[in-house]
């Protein structure tokens, strides 16, 4: 069995002045003197004694070896060409079974894969010196990382911009504002990728302008759930206006009372629209679309009341008085819902049932819609 010990230079310092690969321990060897000379304190001299260690061990296990030592060039691309090349050199002069390689860098080892697809790698032997391996494993990762663009753009410019912000702020504030900006910032810039924000964001001019070419009807109803949602903000803000200087509490109370029936239309706009889209483009909806617009009303009913309910405890809201009502024979003299768990409860009630129904609704179709297909399918059979 022979085996082929190979030391890898992708730089290719190592046989300057000489044409790679150097073949056979003598040459190995020489290699070795020429290069501690040279430069006593290269870590490639560890790398050219290793493989002659590991082609002496496999020698006085019985094996057959022959070492050697590839070498590239500056360019990238020629580098691993010319690794490539000094490997099928050395299969076809030597036929070996198999190969040992000996790096003394991780730049190396990435070279290693173009061995494998040539020849089968028994082991991977990476020779670093002692004293120097948190330093050199340190200085190749930051390397790399400076390599990567994306990475660059992603970190640096961000660090980079809140370290000039700081002191500005230091300066034209004060050290607590300018400490609490920058880690609201840097909190919200991990909030913006760790959610996957700014990939939205970038597709989103495409899912638009797919929508306008294939005439979506949700692209309209998205619209017009944005224009109820300011509406509702609006409102909700009118609301807090009016109350003056009361408890956080009370304020978000009342601006969810005023401005819930508006977001609750634009949250039933938008699902219909959705629902609509399904419709068309697969002549039938699952039943979570189905479910969508109940849902929203369903959450508007019961935020609806809670946000009355606080708002009667804290005596903003007198107790409801149903109005009195006179249809024909039938007349309703009117009602107070008094105590003001009475309204809260009509609420939830009024969800529930919007909710279940929704459930039902969506299950009654969604049935018909299952049984159609599957009278479809043994139709197509027969």
């Amino acid at each position: 069995m022979t085996t082929l010990v190979v030391c890898i230079d992708r730089a290719g310092d190592l046989v300057a002045g000489t044409d790679p690969p150097m073949v056979g321990r003598e040459a190995v060897e020489s290699l070795v003197v020429d290069v501690g000379v040279e430069d006593p304190e290269d870590s490639q001299v560890n790398c050219l004694l290793e493989a002659l260690r590991v082609s002496r061990d496999l020698s006085e296990a019985g094996d057959e070896t022959v070492v050697a030592v590839l070498a590239g060039t500056d360019d990238t691309i020629g580098a691993d060409r010319a690794i490539a090349r000094q490997v099928e050199e050395l299969i076809d002069g030597h036929d070996p079974d198999s190969a040992v390689v000996v790096v003394d860098s991780a730049e190396d080892e990435r070279l290693v894969p173009i061995v494998e697809s040539r020849l089968t790698v028994d082991a991977v032997d990476r020779v670093v010196v002692r004293q120097a391996r948190d330093i050199e494993s340190t200085y190749y990762l930051l390397k790399q990382f400076l390599a990567d663009e994306e990475l660059r753009k992603t970190v640096l410019v961000p660090i980079g911009v809140a370290l000039i912000a700081y002191p500005v702020l230091w300066w034209a504030v004060s050290p607590g504002v300018a400490t609490g900006a920058i880690v609201a910032v840097v909190g919200l810039f991990f909030l913006y990728k760790g959610l996957g924000i700014d990939t939205y964001l970038a597709s989103l001019p495409g899912q638009v302008q797919e929508a306008l070419y294939s005439g979506q009807v949700a692209l309209v109803t998205y619209v017009v759930a944005a224009g109820l949602s300011l509406v509702g903000v609006f409102a909700g803000a009118i609301g807090v206006s009016e109350l003056g200087s009361e408890s956080p509490l009370i304020l978000a109370s009342r601006f969810a009372f005023d401005a819930i029936p508006w977001l609750t239309g634009a949250a039933l706009a938008a699902s219909t629209g959705r629902l609509l889209d399904e419709l068309i483009r697969r002549e039938g909806v699952r039943s979570a679309y189905l479910n969508l617009p109940f849902g929203a009303v369903a959450v508007g009913l019961v935020v609806r009341g809670f946000s009355a309910y606080f708002l009667e405890l804290a005596d903003v809201f007198r107790p409801y008085r149903i109005r009195p009502i006179d249809v024909g024979p039938v007349a309703f003299e009117g009602a107070t819902l008094e105590p003001p768990g009475t309204r809260l409860a009509l609420f939830i009630l009024a969800g529930v049932f919007v909710s279940l129904a929704g459930v039902r609704f969506a299950a009654y179709f969604s049935g018909t819609t299952v049984e159609q297909e599957f009278a479809h399918g043994r139709e197509g059979g027969d």
